[in-house]
């Protein structure tokens, strides 16, 4: 996770350093759509752990994109915050590319195999 103060190279680096890895833009990139509860989220990336799931989440709970909220019917739900949401252009940005790159390379996406069931 970042640290106040440091000093990075440049704002990419920065930002590649807060998403630290992976997971967390799946995460936001899931959220974006609206929010889930962690079960929801568990079933839309199966290859996920629980562990992982669950330090993840949290990661991006105490560095500020997402926060829990409990809604009017007692469930709680993760929910994006305004700086999780000012991700998202950049998300969707991403999944445009590798979207268009990658099925130019012939790979499948699970997003394909739930909109053909």
């Amino acid at each position: 996770m970042t640290q106040r103060g440091r000093l990075y190279g440049c704002p990419v680096e920065f930002a590649l350093d807060a998403l630290g890895g992976k997971w967390k833009t799946v995460i936001i990139a899931r959220i974006k759509q609206g929010p889930l509860r962690y079960s929801e989220l568990r079933r839309l990336i199966p290859s996920l752990s629980d562990k992982m799931l669950t330090q993840r989440l949290a990661d991006l709970v105490e560095i500020g994109f997402v926060v829990l909220k409990t809604s009017p019917d007692g469930k709680a739900r993760y929910v994006l915050t305004g700086r999780g949401h000012d991700l998202a252009g950049a998300l969707q940005a991403l999944y445009d590319w590798g979207s268009v790159h990658g099925r130019a390379e012939g790979v499948r996406f699970r997003t394909d195999i739930d909109a053909a069931a």
